[in-house]
């Protein structure tokens, strides 16, 4: 089994070293092509306005001045060219991608295009702990990243279908297990705000800000089992399409049959 992996920390990240642990407990070929730099928050974006600068660190291993859906491109169209992977893991991502976060996460867009190029996708992630302080302890996905993985890929599932696995801020004794989850709805409470300064030359410039609510998000979402100690699994669909508004619609403006 050939498996591409990507993130969106960038190539030294501490969670792709992680991921590299669990790709390589599963398969002997084991590809990483990943961001130069960190792209957090970069979603599903492609580079257009300037040319993409590919280095080789070692065998199998490129880092890409680019996003992480430019990696999963420049790997499957231009690097892996002799045969196609058969996985695709984007991860282990520095904290929580739940929610409303799969819409900004670049962890998410490399699950996505990896899916759009027909190749069964997984995106990972490790919550930090409620304060954002201190060092993740990534052995959590190390422990249970592989039975997991291999009891989805025993299943399978359809092309346009990925897996958002996320790991709880606690420790391998603590986790309760793993729950099948519905994406959740961030608490509206969470603090988003723009911290202003000024730099020397008495001009403003601005940092995003945000405090995580804790919030008491259902059970049955990715929040309210990373909450609860389990390791969230979400089933995430390409097509969104809210299908029931567009019966609703059908009514209104006819389904185009003349």
């Amino acid at each position: 089994m050939r498996i591409l992996l990507t993130n969106d920390d960038g190539i030294g990240a501490q969670g792709l070293a992680a991921l590299r642990d669990i790709a390589q407990s599963l398969s002997d070929d084991v590809w990483i092509v990943a961001p130069m730099t960190n792209q957090s928050g970069v979603s599903h974006s492609l580079t257009l306005q300037v040319p993409l600068r590919v280095n080789q660190l070692e065998e199998q291993v490129f880092s890409v001045s680019g996003t992480p859906t430019d990696c999963v491109l420049m790997g499957v169209l231009e690097l892996m060219t002799d045969k196609k992977p058969d996985l695709l893991i984007s991860g282990v991502n520095n904290d929580q991608n739940a929610a409303d976060d799969v819409t900004y996460s670049g962890t998410i867009a490399g699950a996505i295009e990896g899916t759009l190029l027909g190749i069964p996708s997984i995106a990972m992630s490790q919550r930090r702990p409620d304060e954002g302080l201190g060092a993740i302890d990534w052995s959590l996905a190390r422990d249970h990243g592989p039975d997991i993985i291999s009891k989805l890929l025993k299943k399978g599932w359809p092309e346009e279908i990925f897996f958002n696995i996320n790991f709880p801020a606690c420790t391998s004794s603590e986790v309760r297990g793993t729950k099948v989850t519905e994406q959740g709805q961030r608490n509206p409470n969470l603090l988003l705000r723009y911290d202003k300064r000024i730099d020397m030359q008495h001009d403003p410039y601005y940092w995003l800000f945000y405090r995580r609510d804790k919030g008491n998000p259902p059970a049955q979402t990715d929040l309210g089992a990373l909450r609860d100690n389990f390791i969230s699994v979400s089933p995430l669909h390409l097509d969104m399409t809210h299908q029931k508004t567009v019966n609703d619609l059908k009514g209104i403006f006819g389904d185009g049959k003349s």
